[in-house]
């Protein structure tokens, strides 16, 4: 019953997805086969947000084409969340699991972070379940495994390596998931972006009021992403905090279950607070504070969208709901607290109210990808996100660094409403400042202008240039004089980092395999 409630849930929210093509929203980009290039590992002026899920991906479609990847993932996201969520539950009856199943797949926070395209955090959502359960049954290899999901974005693999310190679990899990840490602390130490951000990044990735309970409202929901785009419609409606209230109250009921069925709920509980307490600081008195950590502190950049750290909360809120409905003891309470967060929050079906829907890469892509071998990439016009007429207009971050095989120069200045949060790369402020003043650009092998995406493209840029490549969406200039190699240094230490991670999550498969082997004893 348990696998067919998360089944029926991951088609509930993913079925716009039977439908050839990709889907593209906000930082949701997958192309045919994404190149295995040295950036992906460690970029070379970015700090290392996407390490190492960039490099899994490229690996991975070398193999198995990148629309297959995307459903893969989704639905494992969803699915995995789901069974992991019921099957945590300290509990007997069904019922009560297919209330932790569906509460805890059907949050806002999954709802908002996949209508934002964050896949590979929503990995660590859908991991964590299973982390605690393994944590508590102290089985070292599914620990590991669990956290080598959550670790392929650097704030899942912190999360993950908080949970293992804070449970009671063998120091040989403790270690391996440091380990798992090792790409992106790697890439982050030979990088040359530093590891500073733009203060300003707090106040537009601060946690945001959906409705009349303000941020506050919205966090104890799960819900209050910074992008109000992304935020399904239902989130707004007056119903939506009164529905936060009820969980609450399902939650307080179940806690003290929780606290004798569970030794490690109060360690559960503390990992919560202080994910809670993370997400609020970009809203109140501790803004400043948070300010000056993020302007002069390396990595503390990462504290600036505080509200990816509700996961271990919304997980400990789902599993004391379920308890809280089960104390109550009746099947009607059971049955409601199951079908609440689909009636409050129905528009997150159907791809979020068919805001997920596959499109096709046109033509020139394919073309375009064929015909750029060495040097760089600038793409035009000079902006990190693009909203294409054949993608229906919906944002989506350019896809043209995963698509070619040649690094690709973009602008990394994120514009939040009325604000402008600087990006880390020298290289990418360089080439701004040489297009704002009206300069050629005459470093840069290749030239791909994006058309009807939005933004204008200088003059002077393609000034000299060769037109390679003319297309309805996409045309390609060729500087014939500039170098052809890019600037990749091969620094050995995060490729170190990457093996290291992959070495710990094979040995921890290999474990449970044989574990899992019967005995002929």
């Amino acid at each position: 019953m348990l696998h067919a409630t998360a089944a029926l849930v991951t088609v509930a929210i993913l079925a716009p997805l039977a439908a050839p093509g990709y889907v593209l929203a906000y930082d949701m980009v997958f192309v045919p086969r994404q190149p295995l290039r040295w950036d992906f590992l460690a970029p070379v002026d970015a700090l290392p947000r996407a390490v190492p899920l960039d490099a899994a991906v490229s690996v991975v479609t070398q193999v198995v084409p990148g629309w297959l990847v995307q459903r893969i993932a989704l639905a494992a996201i969803v699915y995995a969340a789901a069974l992991g969520a019921g099957r945590l539950v300290p509990t007997e009856r069904t019922l009560s699991r297919i209330v932790a199943a569906i509460g805890y797949a059907w949050t806002p926070f999954l709802a908002e972070r996949l209508l934002i395209g964050q896949w590979g955090l929503l990995l660590c959502y859908a991991a964590l379940p299973w982390l605690v359960e393994a944590a508590l049954a102290r089985r070292t290899g599914k620990i590991v495994i669990a956290a080598a999901v959550a670790s392929l974005t650097p704030t899942g693999g912190i999360i993950a390596f908080v949970l293992v310190c804070v449970l009671s679990v063998p120091w040989k899990a403790r270690l391996a998931a440091a380990a798992l840490n090792a790409p992106w602390v790697l890439a982050a130490l030979v990088t040359a972006a530093g590891g500073r951000s733009d203060a300003e990044g707090v106040a537009a990735f601060a946690a945001r009021g959906e409705n009349w309970s303000g941020p506050v409202g919205a966090l104890l929901g799960t819900g209050g992403i910074w992008n109000a785009q992304t935020t399904p419609d239902s989130r707004g409606s007056l119903l939506a905090p009164l529905a936060t209230v009820v969980l609450l109250a399902l939650a307080a009921a179940g806690y003290p279950v929780l606290r004798r069925r569970w030794s490690a709920a109060t360690r559960l509980s503390v990992v919560a607070v202080v994910g809670f307490v993370l997400a609020l600081l970009g809203t109140g008195p501790a803004a400043p504070a948070l300010e000056w950590l993020v302007a002069h502190v390396p990595g503390a950049g990462l504290f600036r969208d505080g509200q990816k750290f509700l996961m271990p909360y919304a997980l400990l809120l789902i599993i004391c709901a379920a308890l809280g409905a089960e104390r109550l003891g009746r099947t009607p309470v059971l049955v409601g607290a199951a079908l609440l967060p689909v009636v409050v929050m129905p528009d997150l079906a159907f791809g979020g109210a068919g805001r997920l829907r596959p499109v096709d890469y046109p033509r020139d892509w394919a073309v375009v990808a064929k015909r750029v071998e060495g040097g760089e990439v600038l793409s035009l016009p000079f902006t990190a996100y693009r909203a294409y007429p054949w993608n229906r207009d919906t944002v989506v971050l350019d896809p043209a660094p995963r698509y070619l095989k040649a690094p690709v120069i973009v602008d990394d200045v994120l514009l939040v409403g009325d604000l402008s949060v600087s990006g880390e790369s020298a290289r990418a402020a360089e080439i701004r400042r040489r297009l704002a003043s009206g300069e050629p650009v005459t470093d840069v092998r290749w030239v791909l202008v994006q058309h009807g995406a939005g933004g204008e493209v200088p003059a002077s840029a393609l000034a000299g240039l060769d037109l390679v490549y003319a297309g309805p969406t996409l045309s390609l200039y060729e500087n014939p004089s500039a170098p052809t190699t890019a600037p990749e240094p091969r620094w050995p230490l995060p490729l170190a980092g990457h093996v290291l991670a992959l070495a710990v999550t094979v040995a921890a498969v290999v474990q449970e395999s044989r574990r899992k082997r019967p005995s002929h004893d």
